[in-house]
């Protein structure tokens, strides 16, 4: 049937027509880093807003401690959590707040069905309740018998003040408002690396409030201080700023203090948060933190000092150059166009490590009759790079050594090891540096036995470039090794019953991270997992020798207790024999010369008493165990004597020195 006003040719070509694609099908898309990280957030630790608020407080503590670090000043970090209500919230967004109309449309409304159904458990909870009290047994708490959780959000304002370095002026708005910018690139030990931080806390503020940050900074000398109030322009990744100004700064303050609001979840991530605190209260004993929650609810308020225990900080990590072994084809060619030297030789000797002018020599001879030590470097071509390349991974270099690196040291470790949990005992261990893939590492441990607020078990504590781990514990090669590979009963603990707390920390040019979350060390690496257990067992070996020397004085108070109680009877039966040798001294049955006589002559004229041998003997017990007990405090390192008076000085000392770091102590000389 031929269709109305159409032909048959028409039709057919109708027909055979494709559909045509869209014209912005075929366009190129991209996307700013901003907006690839605000898609992906989960890969810098912000997966849910639990999650959310602790990488918040992680990320603005460890920038406060590099801050205060880079000018060499003892840390002061202040960090506050407050709770902001739903109508708090929204009158500083400025929104009118709205009762609800139709409560059946959200999810947290409770049918009549659900009601009656949690009344009647709380009536047979109640109920049983009541027979357990008439019984004489153990009543429970009483629990809350809530309806159906609400997804209603939770909003915080958090706030970190340290004093630090500050920031420049002018540039404030790129630190915070555009992603992937930062000081910390280059081949150095840090705690940061990629330019997040602060801006990834923006940009879930960006998200989640539509609030922006509040940034206060003054630098040490200046007459005056920075304001800055900004968002992030997440498709083009440049900033938005509300207000930059300069402020007076009469107290001559100097440091940062960053206020944001985001969603967050307080009630889930309290102990991670807390825990997150403990652990670098530890790693960092030098600093002072101020934890403060602040709640609607005034009984749910919260303040936690972390007290500075030492005055003594690690040496600032050096930025290095980077090995020959640990390069690949794009640094080598971003090194040459970015380097000031002009030949080949040169560039060898200046832009890597462990690379003497006789080695580059050697290294040009071996490229072949295309390489010469003069030849301009930046004539290389892409094959000759190559070959350059290809010869690095082939050549034999001295491994690079540990100068650059910046441990906490086993004096630091130490005493946070001691003023957050008291333990028992405590032993701690610093390696040499190793090498992997090119990247000097170094590995220290502490072992703790016994504590405060320590579980049974092993406690397993990690730290990576003096930072801690709190996540995916799991799969970690610290955890693992000391799980699996440490014979905990070979060193006279048990490892189910005393209190064991593992402590391992990690520094390195490049820490080898699994997974996007940057949370734990795989135990894939050998170089790494053998240093550590080494560290480990290097502390165990310590803390044998204390226990055995525990054990040895335990066993010889009992002993002593077992001699007090049995120097009557002895004494008793020593009198009794020495008064017959008196007797028979007297009657000439049997003769005794020298002491003996002089002895046996006392017990006749009773100068020598039962009573004498009894404190006699009593006080060579005594002596015994004191001289045992004195030799066991000597060895464990604990010397109760001599009692001297010491001096301790204060924490911000007016007077001028120098200090020589050791792994195991620091010698100050004083001007």
């Amino acid at each position: 049937m031929k269709v109305s006003g159409e032909s048959p040719v028409e039709a057919n070509k109708s027909k055979s027509k494709t559909p045509r694609k869209p014209k912005d099908a075929q366009l190129l898309k991209q996307k700013s880093p901003a907006e690839f990280f605000a898609d992906n957030k989960n890969i810098a630790g912000f997966d849910n807003p639990g999650k959310c608020l602790y990488t918040t407080v992680r990320e603005l503590v460890e920038n406060a401690l590099d801050s205060a670090e880079a000018i060499t000043e003892l840390p002061v970090i202040e960090i506050t959590i407050e709770e902001i209500g739903r109508n708090k919230f929204n009158s500083m967004i400025g929104l009118a707040n709205h009762e609800r109309v139709d409560e059946a449309l959200y999810d947290d409304f409770e049918t009549d069905k659900a009601r009656e159904k949690r009344l009647a458990k709380e009536a047979r909870f109640q109920e049983t309740q009541a027979k357990n009290a008439a019984l004489g047994k153990k009543v429970k708490a009483p629990t809350a018998f809530k309806p159906t959780k609400s997804r209603e959000a939770s909003y915080y304002r958090v706030t970190c003040k340290d004093n630090g370095r500050g920031m420049p002026h002018d540039d404030i708005p790129n630190m915070f408002g555009r992603v992937l910018s930062g000081t910390k690139y280059g081949l150095k030990q840090t705690r940061g690396k990629f330019g997040l931080g602060a801006k990834m806390a923006l940009i879930w503020s960006k998200m989640s409030t539509g609030l922006p940050i509040e940034i206060f900074s003054a630098m040490k000398g200046h007459t005056f201080s920075s304001f800055c109030r900004l968002d992030i322009d997440i498709h083009r990744n440049i900033p938005h700023i509300h207000v930059h100004e300069k402020r007076e700064n009469h107290e001559r303050w100097h440091g940062a203090e960053i206020q944001i609001v985001i969603e967050g979840n307080w009630t889930t991530y309290r102990s991670k948060i807390l825990h997150y605190m403990r652990q670098m209260a530890v790693i960092t004993p030098y600093a002072q933190f101020l934890f403060k929650f602040l709640s609607e609810y005034p009984d749910k308020n919260m303040s936690v000092r972390f007290a500075r225990r030492t005055d003594i900080m690690p040496p600032a990590p050096l930025e290095t150059k980077y090995h020959p072994s640990a390069v690949d084809l794009l640094l080598i060619k971003r090194l040459i166009a970015e380097t000031s030297k002009q030949n080949l030789l040169q560039f060898l000797q200046h832009e890597f490590v462990n690379v003497g002018k006789s080695h580059a020599e050697r290294l040009i001879g071996e490229m072949g009759p295309d390489f010469t030590p003069k030849m301009a470097v930046k004539s290389l071509t892409s094959q000759q790079i190559v070959r350059i390349h290809q010869l690095f991974r082939q050549a034999k270099f001295d491994d690079p050594s540990g100068d650059c690196l910046s441990p906490a040291g086993e004096y630091n470790l130490r005493l946070g090891i001691i003023k957050e949990l008291h333990p028992d005992m405590v032993a701690t261990y610093s390696g040499s540096a190793q090498v992997f893939e090119g990247h000097p590492f170094i590995v220290e441990a502490g072992l703790s036995l016994g504590g405060k607020d320590v579980k049974q078990g092993l406690n397993v504590f990690r730290f990576a470039n003096r930072i801690p781990l709190l996540f995916e514990q799991g799969a970690d090669v610290v955890t693992r090794t000391a799980v699996k590979r440490i014979n905990w009963s070979n060193y006279k603990i048990n490892q189910a019953q005393d209190k064991i707390g593992v402590f391992v920390s990690i520094v390195s040019t490049k820490i080898p991270f699994k997974g996007t979350g940057k949370e734990y060390i795989g135990d894939d690496i050998s170089e790494i997992a053998s240093a550590v257990k080494t560290a480990i067992q290097q502390c165990c070996i310590q803390l044998k020798s204390k226990i055995v020397k525990r054990i040895q004085a335990r066993e010889q108070q009992e002993r002593k207790r077992s001699l007090n109680k049995y120097i009557p009877n002895a004494t008793s039966a020593i009198y009794e024999i020495l008064k017959e040798m008196s007797r028979s001294h007297a009657s000439k049955r049997r003769r005794y010369e020298g002491k003996d006589a002089e002895l046996l002559k006392q017990v006749s004229t009773h100068v020598v008493t039962e009573g004498t041998l009894r404190e006699k003997l009593a006080q060579h017990v005594g002596q015994v165990d004191y001289e045992m007990a004195l030799e066991y405090a000597t060895q464990a390192g604990v010397n109760e004597e001599p009692r001297e008076d010491i001096t301790i000085p204060p924490l911000e000392a007016e007077y001028e020195y120098t200090e020589l770091f050791s792994p195991i102590f620091v010698f100050r000389l004083v001007a």
